[in-house]
């Protein structure tokens, strides 16, 4: 039976869907008047459950903005965005905050590890604070796969930038959210340490089956993806589905990046 993405009441139970996210006509200005800035211009997009998307565009193209309005990080002016079959706008603030916590999981440039603790101790944190028991099949599934195994007990300044990262990812990864946002993963990162954590995302997508939505500049890491969206002066101008590092290249600089 299909399933419909309605729904009578909000709240933050999460059916297994096609669609992991989407915006509808999704619409946000910053500022009134002569100063309003539009960063996002009726924006509808969808993305996949169980895939790696990566959302790119020039500088004030309006992609952090798209991505921290999935996220529930920032609210739109109109339009409407949906996890699942759960529309944020109609969340009050504690629920939000709980789907938040519990559906989704964030990788970010800077890292944002504790460095008081561990390794596992990072990566554990997020379940912690929210009073759940990590599954330790799924949690050494995960550890395994982003190569911790021999860095557990190590604080993040005993860590190299990539291991760090590693964590970063492991912990988005640790409690199985419904969606992962990744900002500029790697963008603190060398080439062949950047390579190493997306890969790993990629790893998690086709192994694990886990959904990744990426803002990135970099063309390289946009064809680990499995499509790649364009935005320009706030709206979505294109699509590539396989994406290849010149493919998206040519692409990008037709739009002025």
């Amino acid at each position: 039976m299909a399933l419909t993405l309605t729904q009578a009441t909000p709240d933050t139970s999460l059916p297994d869907v096609a669609v992991a996210a989407r915006t509808v006509d999704a619409t946000k200005v910053y500022g009134s008047g002569e100063a309003a800035v539009t960063a996002l211009d009726g924006v509808t997009v969808e993305f996949r459950a169980s895939r790696f998307t990566a959302i790119m565009g020039p500088s004030g193209s309006g992609k952090s903005t798209l991505m921290h309005a999935l996220a529930g990080l920032d609210e739109l002016t109109s339009g409407s965005v949906w996890i699942g079959d759960v529309e944020l706008g109609r969340l009050k603030e504690k629920n939000l905050t709980k789907l938040r916590r519990d559906r989704i999981g964030f990788v970010f440039q800077a890292f944002n590890l504790i460095p008081t603790l561990t390794a596992a101790e990072n990566i554990v944190l997020p379940m912690r604070l929210a009073g759940r028991k990590p599954d330790q099949v799924w949690l050494d599934h995960v550890v395994a796969t982003v190569g911790l195994q021999n860095r557990l007990e190590h604080r993040p300044s005993e860590l190299s930038g990539g291991q760090q990262q590693r964590v970063a990812v492991a912990r988005a990864l640790a409690s199985r959210p419904h969606i992962i946002f990744a900002d500029e993963p790697t963008g603190n990162l060398d080439s062949r340490t950047g390579a190493e954590i997306l890969s790993f995302m990629r790893q998690a997508v086709r192994e694990l089956g886990q959904t990744i939505v990426m803002v990135t500049h970099d063309p390289v890491a946009a064809a680990y993806a499995d499509r790649a969206v364009f935005l320009a002066d706030g709206r979505i101008v294109d699509e590539l589905n396989d994406p290849t590092a010149d493919g998206v290249f040519d692409r990008m600089r037709t739009l002025g990046a």
